[in-house]
């Protein structure tokens, strides 16, 4: 079906009322998985015609996104990825773990932007950057658009090389995200060297509960679980 395509009006709007000249789009992907980093791509874009039919990654057949991750490779003014690994996720929580994330994008792209549009309405970016949420922004903006579908192809990829050696979990077709055949591996081999060790899926694996990693605040108390899907997804 058709979708609305994206357009720079909320980059525009950051221009007119903060003067910023340089403005990067930022999306995550793999923030519900049970395995694998979270990953975090910077889109820098201006003010150009999108390619046609760009829009949020999870809109796009497996096909198109690889065809668009190619022409927005070379089409955008730059880019760049960051990721926090599954053990910094189980270590940190996964809001700071998405801040660390986003960082490294942003610091790795060639020049710093003066404004930062993060898709959805939680700011987990901080000070010192300067954030406009847009809910939905992988949808309604050209430069959130372009880094959801650089951020889910790099990490489509890099989640099937994981999984070559655990082909019963099947991460060159779920990239680490809950699915039967994902769970259905857990339940018999146990996570692999991958896997968030804090998430609530394992509570449901008595044979591996013991693995379970449980953060706790200085107080001892424990943070809640932050979105995770446990086994009953």
């Amino acid at each position: 079906m058709p979708y609305e395509p994206p357009t720079h009006t909320v980059e525009r709007s950051l221009r007119a009322t903060t003067g910023a000249k340089i403005v990067a789009g930022v999306d995550e992907v793999g923030r519900g998985a049970w395995a694998g980093p979270v990953t975090v791509c910077a889109a820098i874009t201006g003010l150009r015609r999108p390619p046609e039919g760009l829009t949020d990654s999870k809109l796009l057949t497996v096909k198109r996104r690889a065809e668009l991750d190619r022409t927005l490779r070379s089409w955008v003014t730059s880019y760049a990825l960051g990721h926090a690994s599954h053990e910094e996720i189980d270590q940190l929580g996964m809001t700071a773990a998405l801040r660390l994330a986003a960082v490294r994008a942003l610091e790795a792209l060639p020049v710093r932007p003066d404004a930062v549009i993060l898709d959805g309405k939680h700011d987990y970016l901080g000070a010192p950057w300067r954030v406009r949420t847009v809910i939905k922004g992988d949808q309604s903006c050209v430069a959130v658009a372009a880094a959801s579908v650089i951020a889910k192809v790099h990490r489509d990829k890099m989640m099937a090389e994981l999984g070559a050696d655990h082909a019963d979990f099947g991460f060159a077709d779920n990239a680490g995200y809950p699915s039967p055949v994902h769970r259905a591996a857990l339940e018999v081999r146990g996570p692999t060297p991958y896997h968030r060790l804090s998430w609530a899926y394992l509570d449901a694996l008595p044979q591996w509960r013991h693995l379970k990693k449980v953060r706790s605040r200085a107080d001892g108390s424990v943070p809640e679980v932050e979105g995770q899907l446990g086994f009953d997804f």
